[in-house]
């Protein structure tokens, strides 16, 4: 079968401040920085085992991965491997980039999150050109919040035209009807994003097709549900892998609602889904009405 891994060890460290983020600046002592590598290197040599199963793996780690030596060589060892068909990773792109030229560019592929106020905007804009000329696949997102609305707007204008440009709804924020059409002109997709889609009793490849692993090997359907299914490295998670419902009322993050069955993302982000790379160009206006979405708290 395909199976798609979402990898969350115990990293939490980031080298940014974002005050919309909980990690932020966080410090991983040594021991925990030890733990993370001997995690890391306990599921890469799992996943570099020939099996059953197609893999593609998204690292979703707390803090700031990229900016750690064993995640960078993991993700190309495992780039380099037959059986897997992608490996990505989330990140603030504040890595060099150099690493990636020993990388499969066909199957390593990176989520960037651009963090006004964080890094020099040249700098971050620099990187991405980097990338593109190692033809390495990546996407850039920002948070949707007013004061990085201009530098969102002079990054879509100086990035590659190929380059999706996404942007995730702050937490917590109400967006009006107006400032969502200011997002939506960056982001044709933002109106997926916007508010949280009701999710309970629907469909769902997570716990299917898709799963959530932590350090310890803990499977579970994704991120956002705790319920364990067993854990990887004794395979007692197979037998536990069936089509089931979502037992949350709503999902409000992408790295959740993408698997949802009820929306079109699947067919949206063909062949990008991990990395959030539309198959194709985007329509200049997404749906204006989104049957599954409720609207967010205020």
């Amino acid at each position: 079968m395909d199976l798609t891994i979402l990898y969350r060890g115990p990293l939490a460290s980031c080298d940014y401040d974002c005050p919309y983020c909980p990690f932020a600046k966080r410090r991983d002592s040594g021991d925990q920085l030890r733990a993370d590598r001997a995690a890391l290197e306990r599921f890469a040599g799992w996943a570099a085992r020939p099996g059953e199963d197609r893999l593609s793996v998204l690292f979703t780690p707390w803090g700031e991965g990229l900016t750690r030596s064993w995640y960078r060589r993991t993700l190309v060892e495992l780039s380099r491997l037959p059986h897997l068909r992608r490996v990505a990773i989330q990140t603030n792109l504040s890595c060099r980039t150099g690493w990636l030229a020993d990388a499969d560019p066909a199957k390593l592929a990176l989520w960037c999150t651009y963090h006004p106020g964080q890094t020099p905007y040249d700098r971050f804009l620099t990187k991405a050109h980097e990338l593109t000329a190692l033809g390495i696949r990546f996407s850039v997102g920002v948070v949707g919040l007013g004061d990085h609305l201009e530098q969102a707007r002079r990054l879509r204008a100086e990035l590659p035209a190929h380059v999706y440009l996404w942007v995730n709804a702050a937490d917590g924020h109400r967006y009006t009807d107006e400032e969502a059409a200011r997002w939506t002109e960056l982001d044709p997709l933002f109106p997926y994003s916007r508010d949280p889609h009701r999710s309970a009793g629907l469909p769902c490849r997570t716990g299917e097709s898709v799963i959530s692993v932590d350090g310890e090997g803990t499977v579970r359907r994704c991120h956002f549900v705790p319920a364990e299914l067993g854990n990887l490295y004794d395979g007692s998670y197979r037998r536990a892998l069936a089509p089931r419902a979502c037992p949350l009322a709503v999902c409000d993050c992408h790295i959740g609602y993408v698997h949802l069955e009820t929306l079109p993302l699947y067919d949206v982000f063909a062949g990008g889904v991990l990395e959030r790379i539309p198959a194709g160009p985007l329509p200049p206006r997404a749906p204006a009405a989104l049957p599954a979405v409720v609207p967010a708290r205020p």
